[in-house]
């Protein structure tokens, strides 16, 4: 009978924290978001301490194990979560739930111990100046880690063993996004007396302990900052424990506050929702505190980008993608059609943008005129700043890849869908499509790239403009192009290697006038769990940067045109963004428009039509903004004309 209760329940089910299907796309684009912030936050602050021998002190030290026990703490949770909106389903196994619960104790008990340890580093430090690192030696800091990490492991295990003997009813529902102790005790059919107990126990010991140690060490930091008679020295003294002081409101106030919660409605829902501050957004906002008011590791963390960037420069675009072919690709894409999952179809059928034949031939000569716009006029663009010594900078060096790129984006789409109406044929073999898919991904996120970067350059020309020729020299100009490709090559490479996974049926048809990733996706016959995933990653990750980045670079410059006391000064600074700034409204703005259409009205054919803006729309205005706008390209133009006249 024991064996029968526990084995009555092989799975849970995780209701999440939203049953509305409507919601469930917010859901996943919001914890996607932040847990990628969180993880490259805190990965960011463990590599910049790390690698400055400055930061090598024991302060840094704790700090460095906090960021990895926070990116753990997050990946315990977040990612199941994730999976489980995507595969839209709420199942949990019996052991995934124990070891989520036994994973999320430890790290959550590390994290408690951290921050007293770091508040008796701040109290040695203020209070013992001089016995400092005699007090607080590698051997010290290294044994307080360590036992806080074997009382947290014992702890965790203590609890696992009196969970394994409760029995659950099957299909056992709980309400909550992850596995935590409290809820499950809460759904066992068993008694529980044991379990609350020793868990009201360890939360006392290892919650009130800790606290006391850090209201302790404040204690005395005031008390040494009180007798100080230097107000510079009690500002310079407290000032290394704000950053510390605010993770430390901030773990025990959403702490509190979930308590609290929890006391007060006795729903779980509510509780659940406000358990997202504690597991989601304290470990978000951590790295965030810590670079943002600290000056030693907002230095760091120059230094690394810095070095990170030279160091780039010495990998070469071609080796690097000749070698991932060579090791990466199997070797079956040399046999594509002998493989049974490719043997299933050759090609693809695109539907194009209308069914209606009488309206082919205006498509044909609307396409056509664009494409061929598109082209002569990022072409000028080239040519104007290649024969114009005068647009020899970094500004103008940018915008002519931006104009190659415009190109290349182009003429990925419109010369296959012109031939296809031409020839009165929607087929597309199967190596064409991933061909189209590879380039349309790299390009498009070139795009991204170098709108970010010529943000950056107009920051840098109007917040530093001494140090401009300095900072934006042609090396660092080549570097950040380079990467880019680098980048671009690698991440879209990716994608093609998982496309090749999947199947397909004959016949498929592609609701789009080109193969378009997500609409590939969407007809394949197999699983495409981990596809998804890995878009919605990268999208994430090469969408919203790039994005962040540019709108950081844009409030730094008005912040200091803000500061300019002259109108005409304002204005000649401005001016010279404003071209980049309305083709990164029309480029982010129609990328956005695609975005809401398909989401709001989940119609291939309003989604498709609205994605000619961002393929075909974009790239065609961008020579125009610049050389309406531009009174420097407008001359180089001038000239480059009159020359070719002559």
């Amino acid at each position: 009978m024991e064996a029968e209760n526990r084995t009555n329940v092989s799975q849970f089910l995780l209701l999440g924290l939203s049953v509305d299907p409507e919601l469930q796309p917010l859901l996943f684009g919001l914890f996607l978001f932040m847990y990628l912030v969180t993880v490259l936050g805190n990965l960011l602050i463990i590599l910049a301490i790390s690698s400055d021998a400055h930061l090598h002190t024991p302060m840094y030290f704790f700090l460095s194990n906090l960021s990895f026990v926070d990116m753990c703490f997050i990946s315990t949770t977040v990612p199941k979560m994730l999976v489980n909106i995507q595969a839209q389903r709420k199942d949990i196994s019996y052991i995934e739930c124990l070891t989520q619960v036994y994973i999320f104790n430890t790290y959550g008990g590390v994290d408690n111990f951290l921050l007293s340890v770091m508040a008796f580093d701040r109290f040695v430090a203020i209070c013992h100046p001089l016995n400092y690192t005699f007090i607080m030696n590698p051997k010290v800091c290294v044994l307080l880690v360590l036992i806080s990490w074997i009382i947290m492991l014992w702890v965790s295990l203590i609890h696992i063993l009196l969970m394994k003997r409760l029995t659950f009813f099957v299909g056992t529902e709980i309400p909550h996004f992850f596995c935590e102790v409290a809820q499950l005790l809460k759904v066992a059919s068993s008694d529980t007396l044991t379990n609350n107990i020793f868990l009201y126990l360890a939360t006392a010991l290892l919650g009130v302990f800790p606290m006391t140690g850090i209201l302790f060490s404040y204690f005395q930091i005031v008390s040494s900052l009180m007798r100080m008679s230097s107000s510079v020295g009690k500002y310079k003294a407290f000032s290394t424990c704000g950053s510390h002081l605010c993770v430390v409101s901030l773990f025990y106030g959403t702490g509190l506050g979930i308590y609290l919660s929890s006391a007060a409605t006795h729903s779980s829902h509510r509780s659940s929702v406000a358990s997202v501050m504690y597991t989601v957004v304290t470990p978000m906002l951590n790295p965030f505190i810590y670079s943002l008011r600290n000056k030693d590791v907002k230095g760091a963390l120059r230094r690394l980008l810095s070095r990170a960037a030279s160091c780039s420069c010495q990998i070469s675009c071609t080796q690097l993608f000749n070698y991932l072919l060579k090791n990466i690709m199997p070797e079956k894409v040399h046999h594509l059609y002998q493989a049974e999952n490719h043997t299933v179809l050759s090609q693809f059928l695109l539907l194009g943008l209308s069914d209606n034949s009488e309206l082919e031939p205006f498509l044909f000569g609307l396409f056509l005129s664009m494409y061929l716009v598109t082209v002569l006029g990022n072409l000028l663009i080239i040519l104007a700043v290649s024969s114009d010594s005068h647009l020899h900078t970094p500004m103008y060096f940018f915008l002519s890849n931006l104009s190659l790129v415009d190109i290349c984006f182009t003429s990925t789409t419109v010369p296959k869908m012109l031939v296809n109406i031409q020839a009165h044929s929607k087929d597309i073999s199967y190596m064409e499509c991933l061909t189209q898919v590879y380039f349309l991904i790299i390009f498009l996120g070139m795009d991204h790239f170098l709108l970010t970067i010529m943000a950056f350059d107009r920051f840098v020309a109007i917040c530093h403009p001494l140090n401009y020729t300095v900072i934006m020299n042609p090396r660092l100009c080549g570097l950040l192009v380079l990467t880019s490709w680098i980048i671009m090559f690698v991440v879209s490479l990716i994608d093609i290697l998982l496309m090749k996974q999947l199947t397909f049926s004959k016949g498929t048809e592609i609701p789009h006038f080109f193969c378009e990733l997500a609409q590939i996706l969407n007809v394949a016959t197999s699983d495409t769990l981990i596809n998804n995933i890995v878009m919605y990653i990268l999208t994430a990750l090469l969408g919203m940067i790039p994005m962040l980045g540019v709108i950081f670079s844009y409030s730094q410059i008005v912040s200091s045109l803000l500061r300019m006391s002259s109108i005409d000064s304002k204005y000649k600074a401005f001016s010279t963004c404003g071209s980049h700034l309305c083709v990164v409204i029309l480029f982010y703005g129609t990328g956005l428009g695609v975005y809401l259409s398909s989401a709001v009205t989940h119609s291939s054919q309003r989604s498709m039509i609205t994605s000619v803006m961002y393929t075909v729309v974009t790239p065609m205005l961008n020579p125009f903004i610049y050389s309406l706008r531009n009174k420097d390209v407008k001359g180089a133009l001038r000239r480059l004309l009159s020359k070719v006249s002559l």
